[in-house]
């Protein structure tokens, strides 16, 4: 699939704005020039602060978590701040969606950004990510059809989307690689059996979805999030984080595939020395891997593409509509 990067179009005005995505295991931030279509990043952090670290056991955030998360905020507050954006749009993911003491945390993160954050129900955060991650891509270089497949693998839940220009089809799964992590994972390293019964759980969430959704082989295909970009970079052997590099790579279904049984034979330490660039996400990314490694398996992928256009970028291009009367739709 061709980038879209270069493509003519009508001038636009360019709008600079940011956006913050507070998810079960990261924090992120995007600060963009926008033109309602694309996005040009001057600013994209990640921050690893387990907000939603023993939620799925809990309902509840954890004081450690919330103060990890408001300390990320005040950095990311103080990055925006330098930068001036126009406008911001902060939104939160499935650990708000799934814990009982959410607004305390809501009103903390509202007094250090000045605005609220919304909650994003699965289908909604669905939609976003699907508009952030075709922002970039050359409709005109699809079938007739012009169906893409995303799936935005997170913390919490997992998001797979089927669309082309007239439309999508959503579904959200509360399967996503902290999730996994801590249902099934719990020894270093993890055992088969236990690693067995966590795909066996994974494969019975996700078949009905790709089944009713998702066409055999779907092509193109596109992975979203900090599991596929790490995959990536792990792949490339890449000893610090290089957007250009991974931002439209591929990953196909053999090299999944291999590093999913490597990550999931050693033990945690071995792992921050494999993943070199994101040494945080060595104790979940054997349940993200298993994730992809199931979507793949089901939807019968041979490739996909790595992309780092996602939930932020849609975001931007919300705020940018939403800014200007819905311009650039």
């Amino acid at each position: 699939m061709r980038s879209r990067r270069g493509r003519g179009s009508g001038v636009r005005k360019s709008l600079r704005l940011a956006s913050i995505d507070i998810g079960t295991n990261s924090i992120r931030l995007l600060v963009a020039e926008c033109d309602g279509d694309r996005t040009r990043t001057l600013d994209r952090r990640m921050v690893i602060t387990r907000l939603g670290e023993g939620v799925d056991e809990t309902h509840l955030l954890s004081a450690a978590g919330i103060e990890r998360t408001a300390v990320a905020l005040r950095d990311y507050r103080s990055a925006m701040d330098a930068l001036e954006p126009a406008g911001l749009t902060a939104a939160a993911t499935s650990a708000l969606r799934d814990c009982g003491n959410r607004d305390g945390f809501l009103d903390l993160a509202a007094g250090i950004l000045g605005q609220r954050t919304e909650i994003l129900s699965g289908p909604e955060e669905a939609r976003v990510s699907f508009i952030g991650a075709v922002s970039d891509i050359d409709w005109e270089g699809l079938d007739e059809a012009g169906l893409v497949l995303v799936f935005d693998i997170g913390g919490g839940s997992t998001e797979i989307i089927v669309g082309n220009r007239q439309g999508i089809t959503v579904r959200s799964v509360d399967i996503g690689c902290v999730r996994m992590s801590e249902r099934f994972l719990t020894m270093d390293p993890p055992s088969p059996v236990a690693v067995g019964r966590m795909e066996s759980y994974i494969v019975g969430q996700i078949k009905p979805v790709i089944s009713e959704i998702v066409p055999q082989g779907a092509s193109p295909a596109i992975g979203l999030a900090g599991t596929v970009t790490t995959l990536s970079a792990i792949k490339q052997g890449l000893e610090e984080y290089d957007t250009d590099r991974i931002h439209h790579s591929s990953l196909s279904r053999a090299e999944v595939e291999e590093l999913f049984v490597k990550l999931a034979s050693v033990d945690v330490e071995e792992r921050k020395r494999m993943m070199g660039i994101e040494p945080g996400r060595a104790d979940i990314i054997v349940g993200g891997a298993a994730v992809l490694r199931v979507i793949m398996d089901l939807a019968g992928l041979e490739e996909i593409l790595v992309s780092e256009k996602d939930i932020l970028d849609g975001m931007v291009i919300g705020l940018y509509r939403e800014m200007t009367g819905g311009a650039g739709k």
